[in-house]
């Protein structure tokens, strides 16, 4: 199709960003083996960072923005797809170093797309999106590395993020007692009606400074790094698991070995830049056993026009849960 595409791009260089909606045409699309007609896309913390300056983000200039997005596959070189599949485009360079899903239609390697499985709809796959992904690859994770139901308390951090929004929905509804930490405790009610069994404001919690401090927590995800992950290391119970999702407290990790080697906590990164068959994998479970219950509580749906004040909101913590973008909801 020649049509017009209408797109959100983000340019200048990495100590002055600009972004704008422009139209681009078909031959500006990125190489790639699908052609995929946008109808949602989301807005990440990351796409905020990326389209204000406010993080070294993007890779190359211009680039359209929007780390995920659903729609419909147009064309396909690849045989996993074919016209008119509904289909989910995540991570790698998508809206980092290649135009991403805040357009009307882009272009892709195969490796970046998944079916969308039975049991979510699209709205569903994007309000999930690459948060909720992560969210699952995490407790996927975490659960081949001795996390149970029974265990002790998950706390999760952040808690009115979109990634941990979504944690907080998935460990709940698999019989987990999930503490949710966060700077927003006019939030509680939100966070309790997503499964949490206990709202804990952040300044509430204890200081964690000795090598090893008193064990509280058989896992945590933690979308903060800096000091509070390294808080969580030295109160995490014997053979805990914590899984790193984000770094919005900071990038540096200071503290001992003394958690790792008394305790057995174990301490996982966790990366959405994966091949085809962890991809599908995790999706299968996202539309299964790890299905989050309260999708239509997490989702904002606002129009694709709303983009500009919606990325500031994020960037500027006035969010909750995930805010989907109807970049062209008609097709």
């Amino acid at each position: 199709m020649d049509d017009p595409i209408r797109a959100y791009l983000i340019e200048g260089s990495a100590d002055a960003v600009q972004a704008r909606f422009t139209t681009l045409t078909p031959s500006q699309l990125d190489p790639g083996d699908v052609v995929v007609r946008i109808h949602h896309a989301s807005v990440n913390y990351k796409d905020a960072l990326a389209a204000t300056g406010r993080g070294r983000i993007i890779r190359r200039f211009p680039c359209v923005g929007g780390i995920d997005a659903v729609g419909t596959v147009e064309s396909s070189q690849s045989p996993r797809f074919q016209p008119g599949d509904a289909v989910i485009v995540h991570s790698h360079g998508f809206g980092v170093s290649q135009h991403g899903g805040y357009a009307t239609r882009t272009r892709v390697p195969a490796d970046w797309v998944n079916p969308i499985p039975p049991g979510l709809s699209a709205l569903d796959a994007i309000t999930i999106g690459v948060a909720g992904y992560t969210a699952a690859l995490a407790v996927d994770l975490m659960e081949l590395n001795g996390l149970a139901p029974g265990r002790g308390r998950v706390l999760v951090n952040g808690a009115t993020g979109g990634v941990a929004s979504i944690t907080i929905d998935i460990l709940a509804q698999r019989g987990y007692e999930v503490v949710a930490v966060t700077g927003k405790p006019a939030q509680a009610p939100y966070l309790k009606a997503l499964g949490a069994s206990e709202v804990v404001a952040a300044s509430d919690l204890a200081a964690a400074t000795r090598p090893l401090e008193k064990a509280l927590w058989a896992g945590a995800v933690d979308s903060l790094g800096g000091e509070p992950l390294a808080a969580l290391t030295r109160t995490t119970n014997k053979d805990g698991v914590i899984a790193s999702i984000g770094n919005a407290a900071g990038q540096e990790l200071v503290t001992t070995v003394m958690p790792f080697i008394l305790r057995g906590v174990r301490l996982i990164g966790v990366n959405s830049d994966n091949e085809p068959a962890l991809r599908e994998h995790v999706w299968r479970r996202l539309a299964s056993d790890l299905r989050p219950r309260h999708l239509g509580r997490i989702a904002q749906v606002k129009p694709f026009d709303d983009l500009p004040q919606v990325i500031k909101d994020v960037v500027e913590g006035r969010n909750t849960g995930r805010t989907v973008i109807a970049v062209a909801p008609e097709l």
